[in-house]
């Protein structure tokens, strides 16, 4: 299911802002760390993302068009922050999660929600 574009429209002006003050430190919160297709410009975008072993997932509620999915795929991964830590997304692709059964039953059923999910590799970034 895709969420309406003046919804996202909304979260980028209002509620990521707050949202990204504390996404960072609380799973299954993440900060994925972008870099801007045309501007060139670095975007900390707070998302919901679920991971089993090295792979995390991450609903696409707005729909592939989204700014940071299209960001992602173009520079071929991004980084993330998740729990505290920092990662780098290797492989990023999108795909239905239907039959990601690697993933956890929440996870699961929040891709099925999406509809479309980003999957990558989760690679640990030495501090």
């Amino acid at each position: 299911m895709q969420l309406p574009r003046s919804l996202a429209r909304f979260n980028k002006k209002v509620t990521n802002p707050i949202q990204s003050r504390w996404a960072g430190q609380l799973r299954p919160w993440i900060i994925l760390v972008h870099t801007g297709r045309r501007s060139g410009r670095v975007y900390r975008t707070p998302l919901i993302a679920f991971k089993r072993g090295d792979l995390l997932m991450i609903g696409i509620l707005y729909g592939e068009q989204s700014n940071w999915v299209r960001n992602v795929l173009a520079a071929d991964g991004a980084q993330v922050i998740r729990g505290g830590k920092r990662y780098r997304l290797r492989n990023p692709h999108v795909e239905n999660p239907a039959g990601r059964g690697e993933l956890s039953a929440t996870g699961r059923l929040y891709g099925r929600i999406s509809g479309r999910c980003l999957v990558a590799v989760l690679v640990p970034i030495s501090p």
